[in-house]
């Protein structure tokens, strides 16, 4: 207890606050994201007359457009938040996502929509920030919960928004969830001005350390290097599917009922499951390690993806996506808990953003893959590549992450 003691200490008093109300600003981040992406496919659908192939690659792109520009900016604002602090950057991201969000909403044809979106991806990054100022914030004796509990932030609001998001564009169509979106966006901004306390010291940019440096000081700078894939690979099987579940849910459902609205459940499942095992693989993490966690995770993931192959119905799919959603509690945080831990402090900004650069990859690579894939092959292809994707990343895990025998001198 008094080890516990002394290292709550060394931390600034008030931590606690700041980790609320950067989990409600995740949380309306994720809200925001989940209540208008499920259904884009929709939405630009009645922007034109497309063919199947062609409302795919375009839904792909609408995707990825964004995450190829946050690939691209991520190390500047990591570079940034190492100078300057990471309140700024959720600050100026909550900004500029409550512009563009809410011009979306006003588009008139595919590209505009494709344009905001590439705009938007390059000020994104407010969970990524905020998870980074709470590494830094946190004491190392609740890091495991923190990091877990941020990753639920968005998980629940990955839940909360397909739901909102699939009622509301069912009764007043595809625009208002982007206008809702917007408004939310703004309310966090004013929030993580207001309210977040961040205890930093800026870093005189002479002063830095070179990225190249740091990674040599490392003692084990393949683990990190490895956790910068496996962000990759994690969030790629994610978002393989995202931008063509309304669809897929559509030809599943044979183009009847209220599509919106299942299209909605079946996309929030994951966040469900999520959110039920979040905090339990959290403790588990702080008991046991993030690797153990993270190597059974990839494991069980990869296993549930099978089934995913063979559905029928969206409610088969619902129910696989929940039991994946379980799995997936433990992966996200599991990478973010292992960066926390083998970094150093000085070093948080610039790591958590090359971590989301390979974020922005995976989503860019599973958004392109599943549209392509889906338009040539059909949409049970998509889940045995995602599924074979996770396997071989499995593997590499277990071979980087094995415990190494002392060497005998």
């Amino acid at each position: 207890m008094k080890n516990l003691m002394d290292s709550e200490e060394k931390y600034p008093a008030g931590w606690r606050l700041t980790f609320y109300t950067l989990w409600l600003g995740a949380f309306i981040t994720g809200c925001g994201y989940s209540m208008t992406m499920p259904f884009i496919s929709l939405f630009i659908n009645e922007l034109g007359n497309f063919s199947h192939f062609q409302l795919n690659i375009y839904s792909g792109l609408a995707f990825g457009a964004t995450f190829v520009s946050q690939a691209i900016v991520s190390p500047i604002w990591g570079n940034l938040a190492d100078q300057k602090g990471r309140k700024l950057m959720c600050m100026r991201a909550a900004g500029v996502m409550s512009c563009t969000i809410f011009l979306v909403g006003l588009a008139q044809n595919v590209w505009w929509i494709i344009g905001l979106r590439f705009l938007q991806g390059a000020f994104s990054g407010y969970i990524n920030n905020a998870t980074a100022l709470m590494a830094g914030e946190t004491p190392h004796s609740h890091s495991g919960w923190v990091m877990s509990a941020m990753t639920t932030a968005g998980v629940a609001g990955n839940l909360v928004g397909p739901l909102l998001g699939g009622a509301l564009s069912g009764a007043f169509g595809y625009r208002i969830p982007f206008f809702i979106t917007g408004g939310l966006m703004f309310i966090t901004f004013l929030g993580t001005t207001f309210l977040v306390k961040e205890h930093f010291t800026p870093i005189k940019k002479e002063k830095m350390k070179p990225l190249g440096q740091i990674f040599n000081e490392l003692d084990n700078p393949g683990t990190i290097i490895m956790m910068f894939f496996t962000t990759m690979v994690v969030i790629s099987s994610s978002m393989s599917i995202t931008p063509i579940i309304s669809l897929y849910v559509k030809s599943l459902m044979h183009d009847h009922g209220n599509i919106a609205l299942v299209a909605g459940i079946v996309a929030a499942t994951p966040g469900l499951g999520t959110l039920i095992a979040a905090s339990k693989v959290g403790h588990t993490m702080d008991k046991i390690g993030p690797k153990v966690v993270l190597r059974t995770g990839l494991m069980v993931a990869f296993i549930l993806f099978i089934p995913m192959i063979f559905t029928k119905s969206p409610w088969e799919l619902a129910f696989w996506r929940f039991l994946l959603g379980l799995a997936n509690s433990a992966l996200t945080p599991a990478v973010q808990t292992i960066l926390t831990l083998d970094v150093p402090a000085e070093a948080f900004g610039r790591i958590f953003s090359v971590n989301q650069s390979f974020q922005a990859a995976g989503a860019v690579l599973g958004s392109i893959i599943g549209s392509v894939i889906s338009g040539l092959f059909g949409y049970q292809m998509v889940f045995a590549v995602t599924g074979l994707t996770l396997l071989l990343n499995m593997i590499a895990v277990w071979i980087v992450l094995r415990p190494r025998k002392a060497k005998i001198a």
